[in-house]
């Protein structure tokens, strides 16, 4: 349970009963004739076959490769199990996926890696790190989970950085399943998704003679499939950050995350550590670098400044931020300024991501790769990620059919990300109106990520829907418990506001109550069987009417899988 649980609440779940009673006596009730209908928000164009986020028809070269995935132990779907990513009796059975690779001949063995844990910032830092390398010419393998649009996003190789061709992942797939039918059936069938799927980009980064890979943990760290890695391959490990995400799977405290993810540190290697960390967290993970008698490079050391000086709103209406980055490390004899970097991927949580990506890279330099300043700056100035700190282009605006409305997307789901964003809005639109469309998966803590983003910027309507995780219904969490949240992280906080109930099938007909165009108050309503489109639309009309003449944010957030649905319908309309 969060910290930020009130006491009388830390005892028991939250009340559904108690919580509307307080409703009750707080707001006045507004009659509206919608319909309730419990359904999962919906986009016609979107396959559920791919195994992470909701996504695009996948290319059919890789049909039967989906088919093969889909039928093996999905943890993204399902959810993971109590202690699953502890080092423990109770943890993830390393050994499976050592067999598996050992079948293959060992491939992770053959190169160098990056390895990174952490509760949030992996994807950003592993992307920075990614683009450094490419940037000095390296040929570079990129792993990271999950996925939006394609499942080949999860595979990079090469100096590109684009996802893995279709045709390459086929021909992979077709080398390797002979293996793979052979392993799952000596595995007794559980050989997972996740699993299978770092085998083969292991597996590809060998085939493609790779100089150095740089590989995302799934979950933890010290019993996540990656940590196959040894000694003799790491170059160095990252650890981001320690938050309370997938709480009961590592151990159920911060401690017990902190020694999970402190498991990739291996024997002589360095560790980065990105952070801030609370002292306490932070002598965990020091600790086990001493007795692996690793070298430890902190992001938040003294002696290195980080600055967020302005940000830039580019022609094409793309943000961009200024930053001043100067990192001075004895340990490594290192001395680097970076005056006036223009980082895409926005807020102060960004521009730490950025640091811990250029003290990996100082690292790296330190063990003998030759990686310049020039290299350094372009890397961190060319990276962007889909649903991070993502504003929709005119052209995307305009397929929605808004016209003077910006359109954020952000897959947020932790209280540090939610904190993160509501950073990032305070900086990009500091004043108009603004609209939530949230969606969250069930193991998320919902009241800590509402009253992170009812701290920042008041929101003048919140709406609520649902999202299918990983292609499953099983970790959805319902609009109703959502909004349970809400109401709670409202009152607490003492922000007025006004339910207006559930809505379902939008069509945007703008007829909407003359209680609600009136209302001051904080808007919280729940979609049901309504697109992620058509609820931007509802938003969007519902801001307008409450406008001050200056233009309105959506933002979009909770979830990458909801971030998925909205990228894919905009494909399939581009399409």
């Amino acid at each position: 349970m969060s910290s930020l649980h009130p006491p009388e609440l830390a005892l028991k779940a939250p009340n559904r009963a108690m919580l509307l009673r307080r409703l009750a006596a707080s707001v006045r009730p507004v009659r509206l004739h919608w319909r309730m209908e419990t359904r999962p928000l919906a986009s016609p164009s979107i396959s559920s076959r791919c195994a992470s986020c909701a996504a695009v028809p996948e290319d059919p070269d890789i049909g039967e490769f989906l088919d093969y995935m889909e039928r093996l132990k999905n943890y993204e779907r399902v959810g993971v199990p109590r202690g699953a990513g502890t080092d423990s009796d109770e943890g993830f059975d390393l050994g499976r996926m050592r067999r598996l690779l050992e079948r293959f001949g060992n491939p992770h063995k053959r190169f160098k890696v990056v390895h990174i844990a952490g509760t949030k910032g992996k994807g950003s830092t592993a992307s920075f790190i990614s683009n450094i390398l490419r940037e000095e010419g390296y040929s570079v393998g990129c792993y990271t989970s999950p996925h939006l649009l394609s499942v080949r996003e999860r595979i990079s190789v090469g100096k590109t950085g684009d996802p893995v061709p279709a045709s390459l992942l086929k021909e992979l797939f077709h080398e390797a399943k002979g293996i793979l039918d052979q392993s799952v059936k000596q595995e007794n069938g559980a050989l997972s998704h996740f699993e299978v799927f770092t085998s083969l980009a292991f597996l590809l980064f060998f085939k493609e003679r790779v100089d150095i890979a740089v590989v995302e943990a799934g979950l933890g760290g010290a019993r996540d499939a990656t940590n196959v890695i040894c000694n003799s391959e790491l170059a160095t490990a990252v650890i981001t950050s320690i938050g309370e995400e997938h709480l009961a799977a590592l151990g159920g405290s911060l401690e017990s995350i902190a020694m999970a993810k402190s498991g990739i540190i291996k024997n002589g290697c360095p560790v980065v550590i990105g952070g801030p960390f609370e002292p306490h967290i932070e002598h965990i993970i020091r600790h086990k670098a001493s007795l692996m008698k690793s070298k430890v490079i902190s992001a938040c050391d003294p002696r290195i400044q980080n600055t967020l000086k302005c940000l830039t709103m580019e022609k094409d209406g793309k943000p961009y931020q200024t930053c001043d980055i100067l990192i001075q490390i004895p340990d490594l004899q290192t001395f680097i300024n970076l005056p006036n970097v223009k980082l895409q991927l926005l807020g102060a949580h960004q521009l730490q991501n950025a640091v811990t990506a250029t003290c990996t890279a100082l690292s790296l330099c330190d063990q003998g790769l030759v990686i310049s300043e020039k290299s350094i700056r372009a890397g961190l100035e060319k990276t962007r990620l889909l649903g991070r700190s993502q504003f929709l282009t005119q052209m995307e605006v305009s397929l929605i059919g808004l016209s003077g409305t910006l359109v954020l997307v952000d897959g947020a789901h932790t209280e540090a990300s939610a904190k993160g964003l509501a950073d990032v809005i305070k900086m990009t639109h500091p004043d108009g109106t603004l609209a939530f469309l949230v969606a969250m998966a069930s193991d998320k803590d919902h009241l800590a990520f509402a009253k992170q983003l009812v701290s920042g910027r008041r929101p003048e309507l919140v709406m609520l829907t649902e999202v299918s995780i990983a292609g499953g219904k099983s970790r959805m969490v319902s609009t109703s418990s959502l909004k349970d949240s809400w109401i709670e992280a409202s009152l607490d906080l003492g922000v007025d506001f006004l339910d207006i109930g559930v809505i379902d099938n939008v069509k945007g007909d703008g007829s909407w109550s003359e209680a609600l165009v009136d209302c001051n108050k904080m808007m919280l309503g729940s979609l049901q069987n309504t697109s992620v489109i058509d609820s931007i639309k509802l938003a969007d009309q519902l801001l307008k009417s409450r406008s001050n003449n200056q233009p309105g944010l959506i933002v979009v957030t909770g979830s990458l899988h909801l971030v998925s649905y909205l990228l894919a319908a905009l494909q399939s309309m581009e399409n």
